[in-house]
């Protein structure tokens, strides 16, 4: 059958986060628009996945121009139609508006959001129909699989991952193709492969998006590691938190199924793999491998101790080899192109690209494919524009709740496994979040702790009980109860744990208060010593809000953001606030334009 022919293609990205914001209505007005206008046989809507650029979504981009048309509603479909469609003019409004010169940029490769971006993993998402095997298969798709299955033998397929320097994209940064090494090595009537979907970090959505915009290339990458290491059946444990991945994914699965792509015989090699889904309940310490394979096995997802290795005794105590979504993303790339492609890019001993998540006090928050040893000043700045509102860089944090915060003087850090671990901080599955001046750095690690705290799942007492101990020293430090000796108990309860803990969530949980403590001790000594929170953050360290009359052009956006209605009026038109009603909750100050409110 002939394929069909269209004179344009327009894109809607139906990620989560599009959708979230309305996407869906855009796209069914514009099929009732081109459907009024006798145009359903000359233009093909396409829904594919995340395009990366949340911040300015629902996004839609128009090809063969390549229009990046954003942050649109309902109502601009009609005009996009009719001007565009019609007659060929871009619709200049709602094209992307470079921040600084008001320019208008039509094509998103020139937005510099995408400039410094090197898409691997992320190659296709936000491009094809991620519920079309034929737009995945017409990009190249299956075709490493093909190449493995008939071309290669298990043992040159580990020797190519391998030599492409492919490091664990879910954190550790163990050596990908040491890891199938050893689950090939092992003797045994049956072994599985696993991918590790549960993506759990606050902030995090790296993996989830793959799954929604590029199921296919998960499956191949999981179809070439049972190839290579010997295993006949699979699993995806995704969390059940993320339903337009698993439709998509169960999908892909079933029209792969379909054309003798999963199953038996693949590509008539006499190699057979099933593969499952299996929904997680949403606990963080199950995205730790053992953990998973307990919760696969019908039983509480807690950890066990190592050794043996999942590779030596895993699911159903048979050799098993665990990887996260981005690890098998890159697989299929690794196999068509070769690993000297992949090597290529990236540092010394962190090859390739990796994905994160940028989000927190930022101007383009999204999604970003960045090539290893790109710097934190690339990232921030760069691509991702920048502050909000005016405000100065105070630090980052990587690595999601187990990660550290790093300050301004390591901006020009290189984004790599090593750098980042020399710093406090760790490269973790992606989770990437910018903070400002605004930000209190005790209450910050107050926050990740606290998410650890009550995501341990109690079998080991240093994890259990030590961050326990941890979170009450920082809650009674962020309520103005701190006392003499509380940075050095925090500091020694963290070292400890993370030297006794029983597996990676408790060994990594102190982080965020072992990094903050090191780069930011003078804020702990203000809050403990001077009662004091220099953010203004913590309400009951911190002292009433004041306007300056002088600075003040009396636009009332203070009053409109102040919760307890602490803005005053007078007849004059001046604006003050009421010291007893304000809770120092810097609404104001964060919304004043002309930056004329301060703590007083």
């Amino acid at each position: 059958m002939k394929e069909k022919i269209y004179r344009s293609h327009v894109l809607i990205c139906t990620g989560t986060g599009c959708v979230s914001s309305g996407s869906k209505n855009i796209k069914h007005e514009l099929q009732d628009e081109l459907a009024d206008n006798n145009l359903l046989d000359e233009i093909k809507i396409v829904e594919t996945g995340c395009h990366g650029f949340c911040e300015k979504g629902p996004i839609m981009i128009v090809y063969p121009e390549g229009v990046f048309y954003c942050q649109l509603k309902k109502e601009d479909v009609q005009e996009i139609v009719q001007e565009h469609l019609l007659k060929g003019r871009i619709v200049d409004r709602l094209l992307f508006k470079e921040p600084l010169t008001e320019e208008s940029i039509p094509s998103y490769k020139d937005i510099d959001f995408y400039k410094k971006q090197h898409r691997i993993a992320l190659a296709n998402c936000g491009k094809i129909d991620p519920e079309s095997i034929e737009e995945y298969i017409a990009n190249n798709g299956y075709e490493a699989a093909g190449k493995a299955l008939t071309e290669m033998t298990p043992a040159e397929i580990i020797e190519e991952v391998k030599s492409s320097g492919l490091r664990g994209r879910g954190g550790g940064g163990f050596p990908t193709g040491l890891k199938w090494e050893f689950a090939y090595k092992q003797d045994s009537d049956k072994k599985y492969v696993i991918c590790n979907a549960d993506e759990g970090d606050p902030g995090a959505f790296m993996d989830r998006s793959i799954l929604e915009g590029d199921p296919h290339k998960i499956i191949e990458g999981m179809i070439i590691c049972g190839y290579a290491i010997g295993a006949d059946e699979g699993y995806v444990y995704v969390r059940a938190e993320y339903p337009l991945a698993i439709k998509r994914l169960q999908k892909a699965i079933s029209n792969a199924e379909e054309l003798g792509l999963l199953g038996d015989n693949i590509f008539s090699s006499g190699f057979n793999f099933k593969l499952n889904i299996k929904k997680g309940a949403g606990a963080f310490v199950c995205g730790e491998e053992t953990a998973l394979m307990a919760s696969i096995e019908g039983k509480r997802g807690m950890p066990n101790p190592r050794p043996p290795y999942p590779a030596e005794k895993g699911l159903w105590g048979k050799p098993t080899n665990i990887n996260n979504v981005e690890s098998y993303a890159n697989i299929p790339h690794i196999i068509a192109k070769g690993a000297e492609k992949f090597s290529s890019i990236g540092t010394e001993n962190s090859k390739g690209t990796k994905v994160f998540a940028l989000t927190g006090k930022i101007k383009n928050t999204g999604l970003v494919e960045v090539p290893m040893g790109t710097t934190l000043r690339e990232v921030v700045f760069d691509i991702g524009g920048g502050l909000t509102e005016g405000k100065k860089f105070k630090a980052i944090q990587t690595g999601g709740p187990s990660g550290g915060c790093i300050p301004s003087n390591y901006l020009d850090l290189p984004i790599d496994y090593d750098s980042l671990l020399e710093v406090g901080a760790m490269m973790g599955s992606g989770g990437m979040v910018v903070m400002d001046d605004s930000t209190c750095m005790v209450d910050v690690a107050r926050f990740f702790l606290s998410f650890t705290q009550s995501e341990s799942c109690g079998k080991c007492t240093p994890c259990r009980e030590g961050t326990k101990r941890m979170l009450e020293i920082l809650n009674r430090i962020c309520q103005g109860e701190g006392e003499q000796g509380d940075i050095l108990l925090l500091e020694e309860f963290g070292h400890h744990i993370k030297e006794t803990a029983l597996c990676g969530l408790g060994q990594s949980a102190p982080n965020p208060v072992l990094s903050t403590i090191k780069y930011f001790k003078k804020e702990y000594e203000s809050h403990i010593y001077d009662k004091r929170c220099p953010a203004g953050v913590c309400s009951e360290l911190s002292a009433a809000f004041v306007i300056n009359k002088e600075e003040c052009v009396g636009c009332g956006q203070c009053v409109k953001v102040c919760p307890v209605d602490a803005v005053i009026r007078d007849k004059e038109e001046n604006y003050s606030i009421d010291d007893n009603l304000c809770i120092s909750c810097g609404a104001c100050a964060q919304k004043c334009p002309v930056d004329a409110i301060k703590q007083g």
